[in-house]
């Protein structure tokens, strides 16, 4: 999760403020949904007028069905 989080920060781009024009400042991130798509929503408050604004990061099926099921290396022996 912590690495979904990283990587999505990395690719962020700051919002404008619609009311005074400048860009908006990083407030905070949060897992919105973890299953069956992850999705990171991305907080910014404007410097100047404090308007606040949303973006969000879906990540795409990056997970994939094992090829084989895992077993026990041992057989329990019935007694």
């Amino acid at each position: 999760m912590v690495d979904r989080l990283r990587s999505a920060a990395e690719q962020l781009e700051a919002p404008i403020c619609p009311d005074c024009h400048i860009e908006m400042r990083w407030y905070r991130s949060e897992l919105l949904a973890d299953e069956p798509v992850p999705v990171i929503a991305h907080f910014f408050v404007c410097p100047h007028c404090k308007r606040a604004a949303q973006t969000d990061t879906v990540f795409r099926g990056t997970r994939e069905a094992p090829d084989k099921l895992s077993a026990p290396r041992f057989a329990a022996y019935a007694a």
